[in-house]
């Protein structure tokens, strides 16, 4: 999953970022909320982190305009504004949660795989298709019980299918939900991952599917697919 980050402060951008990509999420990080609304504008996100107080733009005015043109990418505050009219008022301009800094990192990886369970419809960290079972809180894949071997590149490709199970996806989307802006992407990338992931799900049948000229494509629709 990628995730949009906009605060301004040094060094608690830089702990979110790192936190984050440990965990296994692409992040680009801007430091005010022009950039934000630039970024939020021209790039499609899992989810965004938004502080309130920035330069340029305020956090609500930035998240006032995303909602008015549209954008329902799910929107976390972070901020230490903690007054209840505050986090009223934030929910009320659109965010879909609101945590008070200071904040214990665990909690908001919670809430971040929430955010992310409803915008596709699940009811828990688990999304079985086939034999295969995707915790999205620990980032693995099992069979039976037993973890499947993927590197942190091929488990994006598959964590992204699977979270938009019954859906055609094509490979720019894969690359733009995988990789943060920073990172170099070669040709073929998406196309190596692909093919390590059948190596390795060999047993499971053909899970992913190719739609030529289109992009591929694992499970049922998600609402016959995405079970606990």
């Amino acid at each position: 999953m990628r995730v949009l980050i906009i605060e301004d402060a040094p060094r608690l951008r830089e702990t979110l970022t790192d936190g984050l990509r440990e965990s296994g999420y692409a992040v680009d990080a801007v430091d005010n909320g022009r950039q934000g609304l630039v970024h939020a504008r021209t790039t499609e996100y899992d989810v965004i982190v938004l502080d309130l107080m920035l330069p340029s733009v305020d956090g609500l005015t930035l998240l006032r305009e995303l909602r008015a043109s549209g954008d329902d990418t799910p929107v976390l505050i972070l901020s230490a504004r903690d007054r209840t009219e505050h986090r009223v008022e934030g929910l009320r301009a659109g965010a879909d949660d609101y945590v008070v800094k200071p904040f214990a990192f665990a909690e908001l990886l919670a809430r971040l795989e929430a955010l992310c369970r409803r915008s596709k419809g699940l009811t828990n960290n688990a999304v079985r298709i086939g034999g295969v079972v995707f915790d999205l809180g620990s980032k693995l894949f099992t069979v039976g019980g037993a973890e499947l071997g993927f590197t942190p590149r091929e488990g994006a490709v598959l964590e992204h299918l699977f979270l938009n199970a019954g859906r055609v996806v094509s490979r720019t989307e894969l690359e733009e939900h995988i990789y943060s802006e920073d990172r170099q992407v070669w040709s073929n990338t998406i196309d190596s991952a692909i093919a390590a992931i059948r190596r390795k799900l060999a047993d499971a049948g053909e899970l992913v599917r190719t739609r030529r000229g289109l992009g591929y494509q694992v499970g049922k629709p998600a609402r016959d697919t995405v079970q606990p």
